[in-house]
């Protein structure tokens, strides 16, 4: 009888999404086949100490990093990983890097020619010298309502729908609490919020499209995690979409994965303007959400895919990447 693979959960973390992290590893622990694998979580602080050494973590099989967010989702830790040369889940430096900088992400996107709404990149020293320009810069170039939002942030954390001139000033100021670089970015009417979960290496295969009916005006932090109940957001598996438009979606989502070589797991957000039809790529996340209400693993299952049988092939997939 072989050996089982010895399997690293890492989670916590120093982002502000520490909290997420700690649902979405709770749950891969449950879900993590005992018979197969030998699993040892490890958590990380929010002032960044590991409750293990970098020696032992070269003893491991396979990293499965559940760290949403900065220091985490951006690259850093994957980096670590590869130098100590242990097979990790999920994406590689550029891909996770790219995928978490919204900025860049568009950029990527509009360079290969992919939908995404109209934004303005902005820093922090900007705003600090040129306030009243960059306001005016917003309102000239992009209509109301629009997004602010950190550009290396997830969860929602930090965003603000602004709806008049009055709001931009603070809406600015929150993002740029979190981050240094921000995004403004056009409001699609009449949003409908789209996901696509993606999963492969050079093979990408994309599951069904699922809607999300936020709770609140959008898809906030308290409408993803907080509200529960009859107040909480709903899941739509599938998405009600027209079967072309439907395989328009989940072709859209393997391409922006390919565009930025998100290789191992993804999940990519779009906004479909309701009266429209237009839709434009929103997000890509490659450490999506694994809580209970996760839209990644959801989405699987409704394609055929089992939670502890994702985890298998999530697995396997970064033994044969690496």
């Amino acid at each position: 009888m072989s050996r089982k693979l010895r399997v690293a959960v890492l989670h916590g973390g120093q982002s502000a999404e520490h909290e997420v992290s700690l649902m979405s590893a709770a749950a891969i622990l449950r879900e993590l086949d005992r018979s197969r694998y030998e699993v040892t979580p490890v958590f990380i602080s929010r002032e960044g100490r590991w409750d293990i050494s970098l020696e032992q973590l070269r003893e491991f099989d396979v990293v499965f990093p559940v760290l949403h967010g900065p220091m985490g989702e951006d690259g850093s830790v994957q980096g670590l990983l590869a130098v100590l040369g242990v097979p990790f889940v999920g994406a590689d430096v550029f891909g996770s890097a790219v995928g978490m900088d919204k900025a860049i992400f568009k950029d990527v996107m509009r360079a290969r020619g992919l939908p995404v709404t109209p934004y303005l990149v902005l820093s922090r020293a900007e705003w600090v010298r040129e306030r009243p320009a960059i306001e005016a810069r917003i309102l000239a170039d992009l209509r109301l309502p629009c997004f602010v939002k950190p550009a290396r942030m997830g969860s929602s954390i930090g965003v603000t729908k602004v709806k008049s001139a009055e709001q931009l000033g603070d809406a600015l100021d929150e993002a740029f609490r979190w981050d240094r670089k921000a995004l403004a970015e056009q409001a699609v009417l009449h949003a409908r919020e789209l996901e696509v979960s993606v999963l492969g290496n050079d093979v990408l295969r994309a599951s069904v499209v699922g809607e999300v009916v936020p709770s609140r005006e959008f898809y906030d932090y308290a409408a993803k995690y907080l509200d529960e109940g009859e107040h909480a957001s709903k899941l739509l598996v599938p998405a009600p979409l027209p079967n072309n438009v439907a395989e328009h979606i989940r072709d859209l989502a393997i391409a922006v994965t390919k565009a930025i070589d998100a290789r191992g797991m993804a999940r990519v957000d779009f906004l479909m303007n309701g009266h429209s039809g237009e839709v434009f790529i929103n997000e890509i996340n490659t450490i999506p959400g694994f809580t209970a209400v996760s839209m990644y693993p959801r989405l699987w299952l409704a394609s055929g895919m089992s939670y502890s049988a994702l985890l298998d092939t999530l697995i396997a997939l970064a033994l044969e990447g690496k």
